[in-house]
Formats: structure tokens, sequence, C-alpha cells
């Protein structure tokens, strides 16, 4: 495992996070309500659309080579504007608790804190074991 993070670090963090959305609406609608469980998935889907059109769009304006200018306005237009108006669109729906809609938009982040700090453990322990296999050897 190598100590880098990437590209790929962040499709991960996005498909986990979308794994971890469905477990918590298939509870959240058991333990806590239609509304609550929907509020807190709606702003987890947009969490992740967030972050993969931010993705999408690092990877195409900072590339080698020659930039897709339509692509990367394209992505501006629908990014911006249209995302936008979606997440205030979902935090002034009177049903849809606002708590439960910014612990979804912030589920996302948690995710990649949570997969940093368990990459960060593993390779301490695994250097802390390479080190004692050294000294014992």
């Amino acid at each position: 495992m190598e100590n880098k993070l990437g590209l790929d670090f962040i499709a991960r963090s996005i498909k986990t996070t979308s794994i971890v959305l469905v477990i918590v609406l298939s509870f959240g609608l058991m333990y806590l309500g239609v509304y609550p469980a929907l509020a807190l998935f709606s702003g987890g889907v947009w969490g992740v659309l967030n972050l993969m059109f931010l993705s999408i769009l690092v990877q195409q304006t900072i590339k080698p080579g020659e930039i897709n200018k339509a692509k990367v306005a394209l992505l501006l237009m629908v990014k911006f504007p249209l995302l936008y108006a979606a997440g205030y669109a979902l935090l002034v729906i009177d049903v849809f608790d606002q708590l439960f809609l910014v612990a979804g938009f912030s589920l996302v982040l948690v995710i990649i804190v949570l997969k940093v700090v368990g990459r960060a453990m593993f390779l301490d322990q695994k250097k802390s074991d390479t080190n004692r296999l050294q000294e014992a050897g």
C-alpha cells in the first residue's frame, strides 16, 4: 500500500460514501422516519455529486496538454448554478430538517477523514512491525 492519496482515493471515497448512504437510508427509514432519512440521504447524494463534479473539474483544468474549454464551461454551468440551487432548494424544503441535510452534506467529508486516519494508522502499524522485525533479525 502506497502512502499516496490521488484521484483513485477520491473515487474510492465517493464509492464508500454511496454504500454508506444506502445503508444509512435503509436503517434511517426504520429508526428515524421517512423525511429525516430522506433528508440525510438527499444531503449525502448532494455531497457526493459536489465532490464528483469538483474532481472532474480539477482533472479537466489541471492537466498537461490542451484543456477542453467547452467541457470545462459545461461543468462550471452544471456545478455552480444547478448543483448549488438544488442544495439551496433542499435547505428551504419545510419537510426536511436542516440538521439531517447538513449531516448528509458532511458525510462525504467524514468518510474521507476516516479513510485517511485508517490509512495513517495502517502505515504506522506497518512501519512499527517492520522496525520490530529488523531489530529482531
